[in-house]
């Protein structure tokens, strides 16, 4: 055997080290990417969970605010009803 080969033999386990290396760190670049983008994923469905609470509370006010104020429109509405009744019994008496 000559030089060279017994230093190419001697170099295979440094390779397969190397490679070694390299596959770990192939393997904890991926998981570091999935672990950024799970976080991403679920701070966005945070933020439109806030955003869905936040639409559902405006909801229950305008739904609040609608009642009030057709509750005041059927007072003012029965009034207006019982006015016109007492003008027609008037106009009744008058003719």
């Amino acid at each position: 055997m000559n030089s060279l080969s017994l230093a190419r033999a001697d170099q295979w386990p440094n390779v397969i080290f190397m490679l070694g290396i390299l596959v770990v760190l192939a393997f904890l670049i991926c998981v570091a990417v999935a672990a950024v983008t799970m976080n991403r994923s679920t701070k966005v469905v945070a933020k439109q969970e806030d955003d869905l609470r936040q639409l559902v509370h405006r909801y229950e006010q305008l739904s609040e605010n609608t009642l009030d104020a057709q509750q005041r429109t059927a007072t003012h509405v029965a009034e207006l009803v019982s006015r016109t009744a007492s003008i027609e019994k008037i106009l009744r008496t008058v003719e």
